[in-house]
C-alpha cells in the first residue's frame, strides 16, 4: 500500500467489514454452490459438514446454519438495519410479522428491526443443470435511540428500479448502483419511514462501483460536512488508486473528509462504499441486538425470549418456497408485490 497524497486510513478487510458511524459493519458472502436438488438443497454429499455451523467454505461453499438448504434459518434483531444487497442467487425471506420474499440477481432488501423483529434468510438453489453462483452483501446501520423502537418494516428495491449510473470513454467504463443516497441527478429509491437514511440529515449513501480496468469516475462530495465516508475494494485482483493511494482487493480506505474522491482503476474492480453522518450515541452491541446500554441489550434478550418478537408463524424454522414462487414480496398486511415486469398472472408464492 502506498501513503495517501490525501489524508486518509488504509486498513486490511477480516471477516467482516468494519465499518463507521452510522454503520456497524458489512459482510460479503461468496458462495460456489453446486447443481441444486428438486428440493433446492445442494446435490452433493454434505455429510461430512458441521451442519448448523458451516462456515468452512469447503468446495467453495458454506451451508452456514443451514442444515438443509443453505441460509441462516430464524433469528431475532433490534435497535438496527440491514440491508441486504444480492448481486447473485437467490434469497428467501420469512420473518415473525407474517411477511415474506424471494429476491435476488440486483434486487435489495431493507429491512428496519426496529423494536424487534424474527426472520430467516434462506439460499435456494434454484438451478439444477448447473452451479448456483451465490453473491450478497449485508450491511448492518445503526438506528438512532428515537428510532430502536420503532415497528419493524421491510421493503424491496426491486433490481429493475434501482438506478444505475454508468459514466465511461474509450479507457473503461465504471458503473455505480445508486442503493441510497444522492448521485449527482440520480435520485436513490426511498428507505423504509423510519431508517436511518430517511433523515435528510443524515446523508447516508450506499453506493456500489464496478470499474473496467483504466475507468475513472469522480465520487461527489458528501453533502454535509459532518459526514464520514469508507470504501471496501474486492474483486479477484481488484487495484484501485484512490486519490493517489492503491488500494488492493481485501483493502478498505477511510478518507479524513468527505470530499470528492476520484476512483482509477488498474484492473477490474469493485468498490462499496458506505457514507453517513455520525449518531453520535453510546453503542450497546450483542449478538442480534444493537442499542444504547447494556440494559436495552438485557430487555431485548428478555422480549425475544417471552414474545420472539410476535411469534412465529410458519411451520419451519427455514422456509422456502416453491421452486416457480418467482420473485416476490409478501407484506405483513397481506399485500403482495412483484417485480414490475413479472406478469399479473404468476403463481401465488407457496411453500416448498
Amino acid at each position: 500500500m502506498s501513503s495517501s497524497t490525501r489524508a486518509g486510513q488504509v486498513f486490511r478487510l477480516g471477516g467482516p467489514w468494519p465499518g463507521l458511524d452510522p454503520f456497524l459493519f458489512a459482510v460479503h458472502h461468496v458462495d460456489h454452490y453446486p447443481q441444486g436438488s428438486p428440493d433446492m438443497t445442494p446435490a452433493a454429499d454434505v455429510s461430512d459438514r458441521p451442519l448448523g455451523q458451516d462456515f468452512g467454505h469447503p468446495s467453495g461453499w458454506n451451508m452456514y446454519h443451514g442444515t438443509t438448504v443453505p441460509g441462516f434459518p430464524a433469528h431475532p434483531h433490534r435497535g438496527f438495519e440491514t440491508i441486504t444487497v444480492v448481486r447473485r442467487g437467490f434469497v428467501d425471506h420469512a420473518d415473525s410479522t407474517g411477511a415474506g420474499a424471494r429476491y435476488g440477481g440486483g434486487d435489495v432488501q431493507w429491512v428496519t428491526a426496529g423494536g424487534g423483529v424474527s426472520h430467516s434468510e434462506m439460499f435456494p438453489l434454484l438451478n439444477q443443470d448447473g452451479a448456483n453462483d451465490f453473491e450478497l452483501y449485508q450491511i448492518w446501520l445503526n438506528l438512532p435511540a428515537r428510532n430502536k423502537s420503532a415497528p419493524a418494516e421491510f421493503k424491496m428495491l426491486w433490481n429493475e428500479d434501482i438506478p444505475d449510473v454508468v459514466i465511461g470513454d474509450d479507457t473503461g467504463t465504471a458503473r455505480v448502483r445508486v442503493i441510497a443516497g444522492r448521485f449527482g441527478d440520480h435520485d436513490p429509491l426511498a428507505p423504509p419511514a423510519n431508517s436511518r437514511a430517511a433523515d435528510a440529515d443524515s446523508d447516508v449513501a450506499i453506493w456500489l462501483v464496478h470499474l473496467e480496468p483504466g475507468a475513472a469516475i469522480e465520487l461527489p462530495a458528501a453533502a454535509s460536512a459532518h459526514a464520514r465516508r469508507v470504501l471496501y475494494v474486492h474483486g479477484d485482483g481488484a487495484r484501485v488508486d484512490i486519490d493517489g493511494t492503491a488500494v488492493e482487493s481485501g483493502w478498505g480506505y477511510a478518507p479524513d473528509d468527505g470530499g470528492a474522491l476520484t476512483l482509477r482503476a488498474q484492473t477490474a474492480s469493485t468498490v462499496l462504499l458506505l457514507q453517513g453522518v455520525p449518531i453520535g450515541e453510546p453503542v450497546a452491541a450483542q449478538g442480534p441486538f444493537v442499542m444504547n446500554t447494556d440494559r436495552e441489550i438485557a430487555a431485548a434478550y428478555d422480549d425475544y425470549r417471552r414474545t420472539r418478537f410476535g411469534g412465529w408463524p410458519w411451520p419451519t424454522e427455514a422456509p422456502v418456497y416453491s421452486h416457480d414462487s418467482g420473485r416476490f414480496a409478501r407484506h405483513g398486511d397481506g399485500r403482495l408485490e412483484r417485480p414490475g415486469s413479472a406478469p399479473d398472472d404468476a403463481p401465488d408464492p407457496v411453500l416448498a
